[in-house]
C-alpha cells in the first residue's frame, strides 16, 4: 500500500512540475512578445530619410527615460501651432524641463520644408499619445496655417519616415494611426476632418512600403 501511494505521489509531483514548467515557458514567451525589437537598417528597404537627432534631456516633463514595450503603430500628430518649424517644436519640448507647464513630446518632428528632428529614441516613451505612449512611435508634423494642411515637403518626408518606422518594426500602413483614433482629439486636423486625405495617406505609404 505504502509504495502505491509513493508512486502516485511521484506521478502527481510529476504532473505538478511539468504544468510549472509550462506556465513558466508561456510567460517568458508572453514577456518576450512585449519586449521592444526593431530591425537593423541594413534589413529595411524602405529608404532611411535625412534626419537631424536632437536628443531631448532626460526629465519628467518631455523625456522620461522610460522604456518602450513592444511597438505596435506609428501615431500621426499634427502641432496645432501654425508657421512653426520642427526645430522651435523641439526647442519648447526642451523647455518643459524647466517651465513644467505640461508633460508632452513626440519622437519625431517634420518641419515646412520637410526637415525631420528627432527628440526622443524610439525605444523610449515620448509624452504624445496617452494610453498608447508604451507601444507607438509618435510623429508631430508642422504646417502653415489654422486649417491643419500640410505642405507637399512635409508630406513627403511624413510618407517616407513613416514607411521606414512601419518596416523598422515590422507594421503595415494599417497600424498608422491619427491621435484621433486613440483619444476623440481633432489631431490632425486636416486629416480628421479630410477623411479622403487620410486614406490616401496610408495608400501612400502603402505604396511606399511595396517598393
Amino acid at each position: 500500500m505504502l509504495q502505491r501511494f509513493l508512486l502516485v505521489g511521484a506521478v502527481v509531483l510529476l504532473l505538478l512540475l511539468i504544468i510549472l514548467a509550462a506556465v513558466r515557458i508561456f510567460v517568458f514567451r508572453q514577456e518576450d512578445e512585449e519586449v521592444y525589437i526593431e530591425l537593423d537598417d541594413k534589413e529595411i528597404s524602405a529608404a532611411k530619410p535625412e534626419m537631424k537627432v536632437d536628443l531631448l534631456t532626460v526629465n519628467e516633463n518631455s523625456r522620461p527615460g522610460t522604456q518602450s514595450g513592444k511597438i505596435a503603430g506609428i501615431v500621426i500628430h499634427y502641432t496645432a501651432n501654425p508657421g512653426s518649424t520642427a526645430q522651435q517644436n523641439r526647442d519648447y519640448f526642451e523647455g518643459l524641463k524647466d517651465s513644467g507647464q505640461t508633460q508632452v513630446s513626440s519622437h519625431f518632428v517634420i518641419g515646412l520644408e520637410g526637415e525631420i528632428v528627432q527628440c526622443v529614441p524610439t525605444w523610449e516613451v515620448a509624452y504624445a499619445s496617452n494610453h498608447r505612449n508604451q507601444d507607438t512611435v509618435s510623429i508631430e508634423c508642422c504646417h502653415p496655417d489654422e486649417s491643419g494642411k500640410f505642405t507637399e515637403e512635409t508630406y513627403r518626408s511624413m510618407v517616407q519616415l513613416t514607411a521606414w518606422l512601419c518596416e523598422k518594426f515590422g507594421l503595415e500602413e494599417d497600424d498608422v494611426i491619427r491621435h484621433y483614433d486613440v483619444t476623440g482629439k481633432n489631431c490632425p486636423k486636416y486629416f480628421v476632418e479630410e477623411e479622403g486625405a487620410w486614406e490616401q495617406f496610408k495608400s501612400d505609404i502603402g505604396r511606399a512600403l511595396s517598393k
